[in-house]
């Protein structure tokens, strides 16, 4: 019997890998949920019939978009993505109103709260909901979408097709629509049971034959194969393990969480990164350490580094859109460093070590066993994985200008999950702006007017590298003066 993984029609794998079944699960816990949302600020209000129609045509194009994960009454089998019989567009794309004036804050607060709530795992993981009433005309598109769907990178893939590269394109032909399936659990659970007999022989004679083989190749050169072994187990800690101390000031965690963005000019940053000799997602990462490093100073608590987790992509053009493909990369966070070049030249060189460790992989490795335990289990055990106080993550996106049913998309804001840590920050670029948007847990930031200026201030350091430029704020008004004073600004930390 082949273990090769079933595909559907639009060549998607039809089972959860073991990581997405524990992201899956985790829908459930609001301490281990993570739900991706990506808000995105229109030029106007598209026609709500043209805009529905667009959703439509995407679900029936995207499989994923119509399916729904039937979970085995017993596990006997992985959980299965099927196409949902009782699939209703009308439940997933919804339109609201702001209140006036429709300040973006206000819209951002919205969006917030729907972050914080669940999905309904009975249907298709995600909803997508029309903001009108936005100020100046605007509107705003807010996406939520289960981590177990797909990962940032492959959710930019999953939805191009929403948007056209004009505002007015020709008509386009409707999609066929899926085939339904109404396969229930305990139907998934007896199919299980009926490849049990030939999915354990085959187990076992790839493990016989594998541990055979590993024992030949072990008598044959016992040294080079046992260092090996040693060398892979020491890359793994370096992988999983803490790489700095925890913040004193951002360990309380709750389940209250505000957000806050920026937006800077590309071509700043790129300049920027440029005159540092890095890269734009390491000037972005700089910023970031700059801004808690005005945070701290500013609550008398300066610190040389705190932890901080970097997502890798793994997914290359020929992975499907769906399914997760990125690896945590574990940083010494330099936020004591005042010198942003500094900064930069400082996680680059962190970087490049860690994207060569040969278990950069460890956590996807060990998802098998992992989806295996009890919900509690699984709980307890996502607090210890957690070694950083703040995830930080890049998604580009578009390079062009795009639009929705006749409306111009100006910026996109990416809102990540907070899976035990104090803070996510997204950086989103589209568009020829990036924008910068900080999730946090309340309990851990609990000056949000404070952090506000600092992202500003933080970032500005790092701009100003590369010239001029500067970051403007998207959900908070700037204040002339500066988050702490000028003697610290000015290079009181640590070089």
């Amino acid at each position: 019997m082949s273990n090769e993984p079933e595909l559907d029609a639009a060549g998607l794998p039809e089972e959860l890998s073991p990581l997405d079944q524990i992201l899956h699960r985790g829908e459930g816990n609001p301490r281990t949920r993570s739900g991706i949302m990506t808000l995105e600020l229109l030029d106007t209000t598209p026609d709500w019939d043209t805009f529905r129609t667009r959703f439509d045509n995407a679900s029936r194009k995207v499989l994923r978009l119509r399916q729904k994960v039937v979970t085995p009454t017993l596990p006997t089998a992985a959980p299965r993505w099927v196409v949902d019989p009782d699939f209703n567009l009308d439940f997933h794309v919804r339109r609201v109103r702001v209140p006036q004036p429709g300040t973006f804050r206000q819209v951002m607060d919205l969006a917030e709260i729907a972050a914080q709530s669940p999905l309904d795992i009975s249907r298709p993981l995600w909803t997508a909901t029309l903001i009108e009433g936005v100020e100046n005309g605007r509107a705003a598109l807010m996406v939520h979408l289960s981590h177990a769907v797909t990962d940032g990178v492959g959710g930019v893939e999953m939805f191009a097709n929403l948007y056209d590269f004009e505002r007015d394109p020709p008509p386009q032909s409707t999609p066929p629509l899926p085939i339904p399936s109404d396969l229930s659990p305990n139907d998934l659970m007896r199919a299980g049971l009926n490849r049990l007999p030939g999915t354990i022989v085959g187990g076992v004679r790839d493990a016989l034959f594998g541990a055979a083989q590993a024992v030949g190749h072990v008598v044959r050169d016992p040294v080079s194969r046992l260092g090996s072994a040693f060398d892979y187990a020491m890359s793994g800690l370096r992988v999983v393990g803490p790489v700095a101390d925890p913040s004193p000031i951002l360990r309380r965690r709750s389940l209250s969480s505000r957000s806050d963005a920026i937006d800077i000019e590309f071509g700043d940053l790129h300049r920027a990164a440029k005159a540092a000799g890095g890269s734009i997602n390491d000037a972005y990462l700089a910023g970031l350490c700059g801004a808690l490093r005005l945070y701290h100073e500013a609550k008398g608590v300066p610190i040389d580094t705190l932890p901080m987790a970097v997502p890798v992509n793994l997914r290359s053009e020929a992975d499907p859109a769906g399914g997760n493909r990125f690896v945590g990369v574990n940083l010494a966070a330099p936020i004591g460093v005042s010198d942003p070049e500094v900064r930069i030249q400082d996680i680059r060189s962190q970087m490049t070590r860690k994207r060569d460790e040969r278990a950069m992989d460890m956590v996807g490795a060990i998802a098998p066993v992992v989806s295996l335990l009890p919900d509690t289990v699984l709980e307890s055990m996502a607090g210890s994985f957690v070694n950083s106080d703040v995830q930080a993550s890049n998604v580009p996106v578009y390079a062009g200008d795009t639009f929705i049913a006749g409306a111009k998309v100006l910026r996109q804001y990416g809102l990540g999950p907070l899976p035990g840590v104090a803070m996510m920050v997204v950086l989103i670029s589209r568009s020829g702006y990036c924008t910068v948007t900080a999730r946090y847990d309340r309990a851990a930031i609990t000056d949000p007017d404070l952090l506000a200026q600092c992202l500003l201030a933080g970032f500005d350091e790092v701009l100003a590298l590369g010239g001029d430029g500067r970051a403007v704020p998207a959900t908070f008004t700037a204040q002339t003066t500066p988050p702490v004073d000028s003697a610290r600004l000015n290079g009181s930390g640590p070089q």
